[in-house]
């Protein structure tokens, strides 16, 4: 863990006492800072407590000589409207930042790398990583991908920590520069968090904000509004590497057929045959190869080893995983599909598929997975959204109202045919029936593993 010693002897308010939250909390205290901290939920206060953290009801305690509001990227700070604890940060002056600020303000000398993106951010994340290490290269991986910034090692002049970065803890990062900044792709989510479209936008691009000609921006150009950032970006002086899957990107890195393209020197080399990477299925994998490409080279990896790295690369949990192979049904996790554009990059990759999906449905539901319904010989819905989702697939494709996962699993199994495909792909947040879209996908995993077991028995 890494100590930030930049408060100390200062009195530190911590809101939200959830992973990055309690990291935070600890990582100040460590490092000799007051802490103040809180939770709205009692069984987080009394973790944090366990952990012999101070409590302190921050909506009313005396914020007298605060020097900073550490706030959980979780907790809104604006939209849809200020958290009590903010607005009362706000009004006192008190800064609200999070957590991957007290790192960058923490650890200076280290370089970064920023990833950011509707859909293919935590991908890109594990596999720069991965090609980073591979090539020799001292990182630490971690933000939004599920691991604390604060819990990562203590990186100085050399290292590199490579950040998923959400839009919302982007909002909370005011100081730091990123190194090379990624922006995948942009479609609407999270806009009641946002104030809309155009607030979700200027969030995603605060991963630019201070670059200069010495940074690099790895920007996707698959979509109008990437593409426009693209070009607002090159205009006012900012060194851009453009990513496609769909295009040629002169000066970038972009997908041909079904080879990777390395323009970055103006010379259009060969970097890889994408088909080879079993880890990395679909185009969207491919744009989150050409991008983890761009950035590994932009960071001083030599092109033979970045596409080494990535040909190397074990894939991500809950990201198309593939779980097991049963009676000739391949069983693949997509948990981390949590909204319809993520799912349908699933659904493109494979054909007879039995589709569990459902949970807590996002804006505009599962419509836009119109051109997908003859993929599917079954949909098993589960949570608040299956009867919104029957609605739609009526007439287009045969479902059942399953219920529960556990339900959905047996059923999909019943189903399935040897080579077809049972696909976990919600479109849908979990919190109805899961903590998160991890214990989703793990729950998955088990009952996967159970059916195997039965099978071998």
């Amino acid at each position: 863990m890494i100590e930030i010693t930049n408060f100390r002897n200062q009195r530190i308010a911590v809101m939200g006492l959830a992973r990055s939250g309690l990291a935070a909390a600890e990582a100040l205290r460590r490092g000799g800072a007051e802490i103040l901290a809180w939770d709205d939920s009692e069984d987080q206060r009394v973790q944090a407590a366990a952990h012999g953290l101070p409590l302190a009801d921050l909506a009313t305690a005396n914020l007298d000589n605060v020097a900073a509001l550490v706030l959980s990227p979780g907790i809104p700070a604006t939209f849809p409207r200020p958290h009590p604890v903010a607005a009362r940060a706000r009004q006192a002056g008190i800064e609200i930042i999070g957590d991957i600020e007290l790192l960058a303000r923490s650890r200076r000398e280290a370089r970064y790398a920023g990833i950011t993106g509707t859909n293919g951010k935590s991908t890109t994340t594990a596999l720069l990583g991965h090609i980073l290490a591979a090539a020799g290269l001292r990182v630490a991986v971690g933000g939004n991908l599920g691991v604390p910034a604060l819990t990562l090692d203590a990186l100085g002049k050399g290292g590199i920590y490579v950040l998923e970065m959400s839009s919302y803890q982007l909002e909370l990062t005011k100081s730091l520069v990123f190194d090379v900044a990624v922006l995948l792709n942009i479609t609407p989510d999270h806009l009641d968090r946002h104030g809309g479209m155009d607030g979700y936008v200027a969030a995603k691009t605060r991963i630019f904000a201070g670059q200069t000609a010495r940074q690099t921006a790895v920007v996707g150009l698959d979509d109008a509004i990437c593409q426009g950032i693209a070009k607002q970006l090159a205009a006012s002086g900012h060194r851009v590497v453009p990513i496609s899957t769909e295009r040629a990107a002169s000066g970038g890195v972009y997908v041909a057929g079904s080879r990777l393209i390395d323009d970055l020197d103006r010379q259009q080399a060969v970097a890889l045959d994408l088909t080879t990477l079993s880890r990395l299925p679909g185009r969207h994998n491919w744009q989150n190869a050409a991008a983890a490409f761009a950035a590994a080279r932009c960071l001083g990896v030599a092109a033979d080893a970045a596409a080494r790295g990535i040909a190397s690369f074990p894939g991500l949990a809950h990201r198309q995983e593939l779980i097991a192979t049963i009676d000739g049904v391949r069983y693949v996790n997509d948990s981390k599909a949590t909204n319809a554009d993520a799912t349908a990059k699933a659904l493109a990759c494979y054909d007879d598929i039995c589709w569990i999906a459902g949970g807590v449905a996002k804006e505009g539901g599962i419509a836009t997975l119109a051109p997908y319904f003859p993929r599917i010989r079954h949909a098993f819905l589960i949570g608040e959204a299956a009867s919104a989702f029957a609605a739609t697939l009526s007439g287009h494709a045969a479902f059942t109202r399953s219920g529960d996962l556990a339900t959905a699993v047996r059923q999909a199994r019943d189903t399935a045919n040897a080579g077809g495909t049972v696909l976990l792909s919600p479109a849908c947040a979990s919190f109805d029936q899961f903590t998160d879209f991890e214990a989703r996908g793990e729950a998955f995993r088990r009952l996967v593993e159970a059916l195997n077991s039965e099978a071998h028995a």
